[in-house]
């Protein structure tokens, strides 16, 4: 008898597993200014979703002191929120309702930490955004959702929260409806829809409340799980950016990371970027075991039938579905870092798995919020969010941002402090979309006419002798006619030199800026070569010339 209950729990848990296995998943951010009521909102969900332990609804209880449940206590997780009442970083939260799975980001909403409501918002599907019926459409309103159409969230739900403070005032549902409805109309949104609340007394969000009858009666909840499906990144083209190059031994060479859009299948003929050279999938790896096939977002180790040069930050994708390598671009960039944008700076882009030092060469213009204006700018401060062109040392392997969330992104670093000062989207390249500005009216053919070599660097490093190396090596293919210059450290400078169709010789006696030196060269379009420096000269200019005839 024991034995047929287990077999009966054990076949529940299973159907129940199962169940919850093919509900769809739904990302939502939650956003608003401070203390519009997004942590008690979310609270209130939970809780009456069952998504919480017993043991944290006890804890919230006795923290109630018997009165009023606090809701926003099941959110706010760091003691300096609970201190201040407000939330500083963003907190995932799960919940799952008869149809659907909820990952809701609880995002603050102080002016100081827009960042990490960008942050909380740029994976999500749809976008809650309360507004306190007391106070109205602030600038932080406008700004969380002007931020959450540039960031492509379909579907948006206006919550005016707080009607319980205006007795349910209809009129006042209305005016601020109205007034967040002329902002919104060009925005973009799919769907806006609006819901009259209160996130303490539970009005509205759940349940539909007596006390709105002239609501029709739709809840927050319910509005949720009729949205579509998440939007889906198995059928869009396939990308995946190298993580990391796995070679536990001779016999295994694979390249790890996570396919961040489309499918991959075993045989596919792909591209590797920046390289762009061709190949098959041997074998898709996971450490469960071999795949014949998979999907975004699954995290795999491919291998490749064929040797190919590949590193951290290079792109795999299908043949016909390429994306495109932009250097000069144009993107919308919200600024974050406390000091101003300065274009005369440099700054690191990361994008994917990659860095890249850049520029931003000019701020076209900055979008005023109040009305959605486009105003001219030199420069972006705290928070603003404009139009800007940027300069990369080398090309971004991308798409735009409106095609593909994951690799129209990107984040600006400064080096000098680490921070991340600005996240931006990808617009396309200046001049339009997939287009590149010329940058010289001399082509490198007429460069190799004129001067009768390849422009090339040539990398030498490792030890205490390498400038002697260096140097000897320069004298000699000097002597044989060849126009060669010799740089230390600088893999920019020298780029530069070689593009110009000097021989530019790369030294340096850092053995660890080996591996800095050659990422940086990799995928900068211009022939590269790495010499021994123990190498006798003859072999050194015999491999140079045997590249130039390859190049020539």
């Amino acid at each position: 008898m024991a034995a047929e209950i287990q077999v009966q729990e054990t076949t529940d848990v299973q159907r129940f597993l199962a169940e919850h296995a093919e509900k769809e998943l739904l990302r939502l951010v939650v956003v608003g200014s401070v203390d519009d009521g997004k942590s008690t909102l979310i609270g209130r969900l939970l809780y009456e979703c069952n998504g919480l332990f017993e043991d944290q609804v006890a804890a919230v209880k006795r923290a109630s002191a018997g009165g009023e449940i606090d809701f926003s206590l099941f959110t706010d997780g760091l003691r300096a929120e609970r201190e201040q009442g407000i939330t500083i970083d963003v907190a995932y939260r799960y919940f799952s309702t008869r149809r659907r799975k909820v990952i809701v980001a609880d995002t603050p909403g102080h002016l100081q930490y827009t960042r990490n409501m960008a942050t909380g918002a740029s994976t999500a599907d749809a976008a809650v955004i309360l507004v306190d019926a007391r106070l109205g459409i602030l600038p932080q309103t406008r700004r969380h959702a002007y931020l959450a159409s540039l960031l492509g969230i379909p579907y948006l739900a206006v919550s005016i929260n707080k009607m319980d403070l205006m007795d349910f005032d209809r009129a006042v549902y209305e005016r601020l409806t109205t007034e967040f409805e002329a902002f919104a109309r060009t925005l973009g949104f799919e769907q806006v829809r609006y819901f009259p609340i209160s996130a303490r007394t539970g009005d509205n969000i759940t349940q539909p409340s007596g006390r709105t009858p002239w609501h029709d009666g739709e809840t927050l909840l319910g509005w949720l799980e009729s949205l579509p499906h998440q939007r889906r990144q198995e059928d869009a083209s396939f990308r995946f950016p190298v993580q990391y190059v796995l070679r536990p031994d001779l016999d295994y060479r694979g390249f790890a990371g996570q396919i961040v859009s489309g499918t991959v299948r075993l045989g596919d003929e792909v591209v590797v970027y920046p390289s762009k050279r061709r190949t098959h999938i041997a074998s898709i790896d996971t450490f469960e075991g071999r795949l014949d096939e998979a999907s975004a977002p699954t995290s795999v180790t491919l291998r490749l039938t064929d040797e190919v040069d590949v590193s951290r930050g290079d792109m795999i994708s299908h043949v016909g579905q390429p994306p495109v390598a932009l250097q000069e671009l144009e993107a919308m960039l919200v600024w974050f870092g406390e000091e101003r944008l300065d274009t005369s700076r440099r700054y690191l882009v990361k994008h994917t798995s990659k860095y890249v030092p850049a520029h931003i060469e000019q701020v076209l213009w900055r979008k005023e919020l109040e009305d959605l204006s486009e105003v001219d700018a030199t420069s972006l401060s705290l928070n603003e969010i404009g139009k800007v062109r940027l300069v990369c040392k080398r090309p971004l392997v991308c798409d735009p941002y409106r095609d593909n969330r994951r690799t129209g992104a990107f984040i600006v670093v400064d080096p000098l402090t680490n921070d991340t000062v600005a996240a931006g989207m990808i617009l396309g390249g200046v001049g339009g979309e997939g287009t590149q500005e010329v940058r010289s009216l001399v082509t490198a053919e007429e460069r190799r006419g004129r001067l009768g070599q390849s422009g090339a660097v040539l990398l030498l490093t490792g030890t205490p002798e390498v400038r002697e190396a260096a140097l000897r090596l320069e004298r000699t293919l000097f002597d044989q006619g060849r126009h060669v210059v010799t740089v230390r450290g600088d893999a920019e400078s020298a780029l530069a030199l070689a593009e110009a169709g000097l021989l530019a010789i790369l030294y340096t006696p850092v053995p660890q800026a080996r591996l800095s030196l050659s990422q940086q060269l990799r995928g900068a379009g211009i022939p590269w070569l790495e010499l021994e420096p123990s190498e006798p000269v003859e072999q050194q200019v015999r491999r140079v010339l045997d590249a130039q005839e390859k190049t020539s």
